[in-house]
Order: structure tokens, then sequence, then C-alpha cells
């Protein structure tokens, strides 16, 4: 069978499943984030030309971009102030026939320090600041990538790959959850052409959550009137992102990367710029401006949302926002250092946020004297 045949069977296959199922439709969001800030600066329109250690979290089969040595990738951000904190680290190892590439990829998104008040008051109703502690709340996943050449030759080349992620949730000692997924990526290049597909939790990721309270803390729930939850289970939808890529050369020292995605959303109608039930799409649009393969501009855009007009309560006009990112990158020799200054919302609201991510090539300089 052929792989984009398989593929897109795969894909069929789970979303005939997620008609007949229920889903949360925002589960595990902290995973759309996007890794590396090359990504994040061009809009995370990834999915057909990425090609370096974030091919484990944007597109697997774009890990067949490392074929030479193994690399690693970090990046760090913080949210809203420094509340949130982003961080994100990859490895991936090329095989010695350098067809194949295998990838781990950690991730965590936490808020920490989060205040519990929950025995502020004290039975008679004395305050006793004494009794507050802190928790934090965090997201991990743990991603484990495998990628190879499907077909290699001077006019077309196909890559695939695959993602098992093992993801973990907590709530301070209050909640916590474990799940696991799979995605599924193809790219194939023709000539000039770039194209990409990702299959994103094609077998419905799940995360299975368990709660402990101790016996005061369920009273003092109680007489507050919360509501004590129970072990449940939460369903991530699958997804699907399209891509195509070109450059476009520049002179002898220059090119430009031009590359457009649409993410298909199927858990129902969403804010989008094209959104319909149980179908909804939202694109995004980057570029890369490359200078010798050595200054790299980037910029982008995604996030087509409406909202209301800006002081028009009265009418409730709504007008369309979007998500801008732009960035910059620098390499040298086996370093590469990114920039991106991207908007966590939309031009209305704007939570712009600075990210730099590292790439490392771990070269043997005795083995490429040798070679």
């Amino acid at each position: 069978m052929k792989p984009t045949i398989l593929l897109l069977s795969i894909v069929t296959l789970a979303l005939s499943i997620s008609v007949k199922a229920q889903f949360r439709k925002y589960s595990n969001e902290f995973l759309n984030i996007g890794a590396g800030a090359r990504g994040l600066s061009m809009g995370s329109a990834q999915v057909a030309s990425v090609n370096d250690g974030t091919a484990g979290y944007w597109n697997p089969a774009g890990l067949v971009g490392i074929n030479e040595y193994p690399q690693v990738n970090l990046m760090h951000a913080e949210y809203f102030a420094g509340i949130g904190k982003y961080d994100y680290v990859s490895i991936a190892f090329p095989t010695s026939s350098k067809k194949r590439t295998i990838g781990i990829t950690g991730l965590r998104f936490a808020v920490d320090d989060i205040m519990n008040t929950l025995f502020l008051v004290e039975p008679d109703g004395s305050i006793n600041y004494n009794n507050i502690q802190s928790f934090s709340s965090a997201d991990y996943a743990f991603i484990f990538s495998y990628a190879q050449k499907l077909k290699e030759s001077e006019k077309k080349n196909v890559h695939f790959g695959l993602n098992a992620k093992v993801i973990h949730r907590s709530v301070g000692k209050f909640a916590k959850a474990w799940g696991f997924g799979l995605d599924a990526g193809l790219q194939i290049f023709s000539n000039k052409w770039k194209f990409g597909i990702a299959a994103r939790d094609v077998t419905s990721t799940f995360n299975a959550w368990s709660f402990s309270f101790t016996e005061r803390e369920k009273e003092v729930l109680y007489l507050t009137n919360n509501e004590i939850p129970v072990k449940s289970t939460e369903l991530t939808a699958p997804r699907l992102v399209l891509g195509v890529a070109r450059d476009f050369k520049l002179g002898k020292k220059a090119s430009l990367l031009a590359e457009a995605n649409i993410d298909l959303t199927f858990d129902g109608q969403r804010n989008t710029l094209i959104s319909a039930d149980p179908v909804s799409a939202d694109p995004k649009l980057g570029l890369e401006l490359n200078i010798n393969n050595v200054f790299f501009l980037r910029g982008g855009i995604n996030n087509f949302q409406q909202a209301l007009s800006d002081g028009d309560t009265v009418n409730q006009k709504k007008v369309w926002i979007y998500q801008p990112s732009a960035g910059a990158g620098f390499k040298i020799q086996n370093v590469t250092i990114d920039y991106a200054y991207t908007n966590l919302a939309n031009q209305s609201n704007p939570l712009f946020t600075h990210v730099f991510s590292l790439r490392l090539n771990l070269v043997n300089n005795n083995k490429k004297k040798e070679d």
C-alpha cells in the first residue's frame, strides 16, 4: 500500500470513530502551542518544510532531514508575565544508513506557586495565613518518534514518520492523569515543491484522571458548595494538518521559503476562518528569508478569529482578528540560535512574548576529519 493511502486510511478510520464518541474540544491544549522559535515565528506553518529536531513535534517525517549527526533542540518561553512557563527539549539520532532517524521530545507547560487557600479560614471564622500552601499545575508530554525515507530520487523524495506520545498532567497532589496517543506524518518533495501531512492524535488520545482528597479537604469542598470530582477520562479528537511550501531563489546567496498550512479539526464548530460542524479549518502562513544559510528573517500569521470590535458593545459588530509573529535566526557552524516575537492572542490583545531556542549538531570532529 502506498504511504499516502496508508496515512489517509488511518486518518479516515480515526475520524469515523470520532463521530461516534464524545470528545473534550480543548483537551491537551498545551500540545498546540508549538516548538522552536523558528516554527513559532513562521506562524506555525511547518509541516511541509520542517527538517530539524523540532519535526518530532510538527511532523515526524521531517526528522529524516537529520541524517549526519545527532541534534539537540532546546527552548524556553514564559507567558503572561512569567506566570506560565513552557519548556521544550528534543534529541534526534540518525542511523548509520542515513535513511532512518529516531527522536525523543519532552514538553512541559506549568503554572507554579499557586496558592491553596482551602484552609485559609478556620472553623471559628478567623483567618490563618499559615494554612496557605502552594502547588503547581503542570502538563508533561514525552514523544518518541521514528522516521524513514520511503523513496529517494532526483525528482521525488518521500518521507514517513510516526510518534508515540505519553502524557502526564498533575494539579498538585489533588489530581493526576496519564494518557497515550499516536501521530503520523508524511512529506513529499517534488522539484522545488514540498508537501506535508501531519495526522495528530490519530487514535484519539486519551487522558485517564484520578483524584485524591483527604477527608478534611472533602469536608471543606462540600461546605463551600464545590463539586468533588471522581475518576474520569477525556479524549482528544484527531486533527489533520496539510501543508505546501516552496523555495524561491533570490540571487546566488539568498532564498525565500513560503509555506501555507491548513489545520483541520473534527470535533465540532470552532471560531476559525472556516467554521462548520463537524469540520473547521484554521489557515497558517509563514515566510523565511535565508541569507547564505547563516542569517534568517521570518514572519507568519495564523489563528484567524471573529471577535467584537473594540468598544462596540451596543451593535455587537464582529471583526476578523489574527495572530502575527516575527523572528530571526543566526547560524554559526554547528550552533543555531533562533528568536521569535509572537503574540499569544491577537492584534487587539497584544500579549507578545519573546522566545529563544537553541539548535546544536553534535558533530564528531575526529570522524569529520577522517571523512
